[in-house]
């Protein structure tokens, strides 16, 4: 976890120390972390900033340090010690925390000065720490709140956490929470209720959680840590009652004695096996704690709710049913929500900040707070039976008292954590949209800024969104003085509406695709020459038309958790809305002046479309090009739109001047086409693509050559427009491309035909 943490820190362009018992232990566990997947790290090489050390050869290196976090053993008197070993070398205005995920920050301090408790506090990092969001920082009575607020700051922009204080209580927030629940699950497994698969189905997407549910949750976290925390917690609890329900079954014991502590040991609930087909996972039986085939859980109360979208309603369904998916959830969730408000006044401040623990830590797509509105606070306290009700739920019901209105902890959705975040949704309930339709909306961002935002499923691109582009265009050169595009969804876009694509093609309305292919083409270049400055704000995927829409923008201010790409060779097509242009058009430009060969710069496009290749994050996009020197980031998702909107305005001041139209963009011709169709040749006959890739690559090789021309030549952005939409268009009367296409749509993967 400390490699980890230093992973992030790095990420974030921090110079870390990583020291270990020794050298060679901090340097094992950094090549841990670089084994990882999903990778701890933005970029490989960002692991240059990290330098390796020992406690006892280097501890007095951190002098030079300004924030030293301690990860190490969960065991109080070993941290005590490194602790008393620390304190004579910190700087005056050092800062000092603990990653514990549980002992008390208090009790780690005892015995040190009053100017190291001052700063001294808890920074609760969750696993792993690159990709969820929370940071629980603990302060003591002790603690100086300028502390607090430095690290608070810190945290929230330089390493783009969800910042969450909690109280100095045993597991904090997110683990007290979220290891109740986990308990529970646990006990109707033993006492065979249900399946292992049958509970992870059930406490999935269904109900607003991460695909790894329960039980592959527990795998990724490791059962030993799990088990670690449990016992921590029933240690530090005060009460006896409380304490008994931390106490875990003994199937947990018996997986930790046998070593089968999760993916780290390549078994716990779940074990991976290589066959002569490939990889196939068993799923633990325990009862006998052997390993089985997996089994299709049939749980129809789950496909009743699979269409509905409403994930309240989803989860309000599923609560009250009379079926086992019913009665788990309300053995399980409804005391897990009634424990929640029981505690809730020891552990957090408030219970925006226990529902935001348990987004950020815990992937919960509604925290605790948010399930008791959805499902209705009369309504869990009658279905878990409840005598006692929580004093937080009584007081409730005391403000309530004499309305007509049903008991709810919020009159509206959760509020953003602070100024700056979610800065599109304060607009919204600020404004009306300026213009909206099914596929997206044009939002008045305030100072002068248009936001485009899309909400169509997956925000993929049909041509709702198409057209609500054109119309952003047309409205701020009018009204504005820029355009942001960007949105609070977990895809940017992915890509055109392939539904939609795949029934033209069957019906052989080409005239529709080619017009569908034409207004795209035609709104990113409008884009891409407006008026005033367009700036792209991609988050999550950010897939075919997603990228190409960035690739026309004046600037890219990214998330930096962007996975962006031209994927469509993997439903059999090629990018069509002008994305292999302008990806040409940056290689073209980049290429010496003297350069006598041209074809590295295009192989280098060639191999991006070709390959399909995907960035893992905002900084692996800049080095695949994808993104340029000058398009930038954000480690904060929720600052996103605010920081996009900054830039923006710093466009704006400079007096923005929009590119002119290019009719000079250097192609190669006969002599390039070739090269680059000798290459898919190769590829063919060593069986490495089928008839269908290869064809794939003729296509790509033409587009980027210039099409059939003798020699190398200059032709415009047009030109390579109509190049793209001619292959494109062409590609979709091929059978095997609707095949492609008709697989991803029904199984999400790529068919390789």
């Amino acid at each position: 976890m400390g490699a980890q943490i230093a992973a992030h820190l790095a990420n974030a362009g921090v110079q870390v120390q990583l020291l270990d018992l020794d050298t060679a232990t901090a340097t094992a566990g950094l090549e841990r972390a670089q084994h990882l997947k999903p990778d701890p790290f933005y970029i490989r090489n960002s692991s240059a900033l990290i330098s390796l050390g020992g406690f006892e050869t280097h501890l007095a290196e951190a002098a030079a340090c300004d924030w030293i976090i301690e990860a190490i053993v969960e065991q109080l008197d070993i941290k005590q010690t490194l602790m008393a070993k620390l304190e004579p070398h910190l700087a005056p205005t050092a800062i000092i925390s603990s990653n514990t995920s549980g002992i008390p920050i208090t009790s780690i301090a005892k015995g040190r000065s009053v100017r190291f408790r001052r700063r001294w506090l808890g920074t609760h990092f969750f696993n792993p720490p690159r990709y969820l969001r929370l940071l629980e920082i603990i302060p003591t009575t002790d603690t100086d709140p300028d502390v607090v607020n430095t690290m608070i700051r810190f945290a929230d922009r330089a390493l783009g956490k969800g910042v969450v204080v909690a109280k100095d209580t045993p597991g904090f927030i997110g683990n007290r929470i979220g290891l109740f629940g986990t308990a529970r699950a646990l006990e109707l497994l033993v006492a065979g209720e249900l399946t292992i698969e049958e509970i992870d189905a059930i406490t999935g997407p269904s109900i607003g959680r991460p695909k790894s549910a329960t039980f592959r949750t527990m795998d990724i976290a490791g059962i030993d840590i799990l088990a670690h925390v449990a016992g921590d917690l029933v240690t530090r609890l005060d009460s006896e009652e409380e304490r008994s329900e931390f106490n875990l079954p003994p199937l947990i014991r018996k997986l930790v004695d046998a070593g089968a502590v999760g993916e780290k040991s390549g078994r716990g609930f779940y074990r991976k096996e290589r066959t002569r087909h490939g990889r196939n996972i068993l799923t633990l039986d325990p009862v006998t704690m052997d390993y089985r085939e997996r089994q299709t859980p049939q749980l129809p109360a789950l496909e009743s709710v699979a269409a509905t979208e409403d994930i309240r309603k989803r989860v309000r369904t599923l609560f009250l049913g009379e079926d086992k998916v019913g009665q788990f959830l309300r053995a399980t969730l409804g005391r897990t929500l009634i424990y929640t408000a029981e505690i809730t006044p020891s552990i957090a401040h408030s219970v925006d900040d226990v529902d935001r623990a348990m987004r950020w830590g815990y992937g919960w797509e509604l925290g605790p707070f948010e399930l008791w509105d959805a499902i209705g606070v009369d309504t869990v306290l009658e279905a878990c039976e409840t005598t006692n009700v929580p004093p937080l739920v009584r007081e409730l019901s005391t403000h309530t008292a004499g309305t007509t209105n049903t008991k709810r902890f919020r009159d509206s959705e959760i509020p953003p954590a602070g100024p700056g975040l979610q800065i599109l949704r304060t607009s919204k309930k600020q404004r009306s949209a300026i213009n909206s339709n099914p596929g997206a909306s044009l939002i008045d961002l305030g100072d002068g800024i248009l936001g485009v935002e899309f909400h169509s499923k997956m925000n993929s691109i049909g041509k709702d969104v198409v057209e609500m582009l054109r119309l952003a265009t047309n409205e701020a050169e009018q009204n504005f003085d820029g355009i942001v595009i960007g949105n609070d969804g977990s895809a940017f876009s992915a890509g055109a509406n392939l539904m939609l694509l795949l029934l033209e093609a069957q019906e052989k309305n080409w005239d529709a695709i080619d017009l569908m292919g034409r207004t795209f083409q035609t709104a990113v270049t409008q884009l891409l020459h407006c008026g005033v400055p367009v700036i792209a704000a991609p988050a999550g995927f950010t897939l075919g038309g997603g990228c190409e829409i960035c690739l026309h923008a004046d600037v890219v201010h990214a998330a930096a958790e962007t996975y962006m790409g031209q994927v469509e060779v993997g439903v059999g097509l090629v990018p069509a809305g002008g994305g292999m242009k302008e990806l040409l058009i940056r290689e073209m430009d980049r290429m010496p002046v003297d350069a006598s060969d041209a074809l590295p710069y295009v192989r280098h496009t060639f191999e991006l479309v070709g390959f399909g290749k995907v960035s893992t994050s905002a900084p692996n996009a800049k080095q695949l090009g994808l993104l340029r020197n000058t398009d930038n980031y954000t480690m904060n998702r929720e600052r996103l739109i605010s920081d996009a909107k900054t830039r923006t305005l710093e466009l704006v001041q400079q007096i923005y001047q929009p590119p002119p139209t290019r009719h000079d963009i250097p192609v190669g011709g006969d002599g390039i086409r070739a090269s680059l169709d000798l290459g898919v040749h190769l590829a063919w006959r060593a069986g490495q693509i089928s008839d269908h890739d290869a064809l794939i690559g003729r296509k790509l090789s033409h587009i980027l050559s210039g099409g059939a021309l003798p020699h190398a030549t200059r032709v415009s952005e047009q030109y390579l427009l109509d190049l793209e939409r001619e292959a494109f268009l062409s590609l979709c009367g091929e059978i095997k491309t609707q095949e492609r296409i008709a697989h991803t749509l029904k199984t999400g993967k790529r068919l390789r035909n």
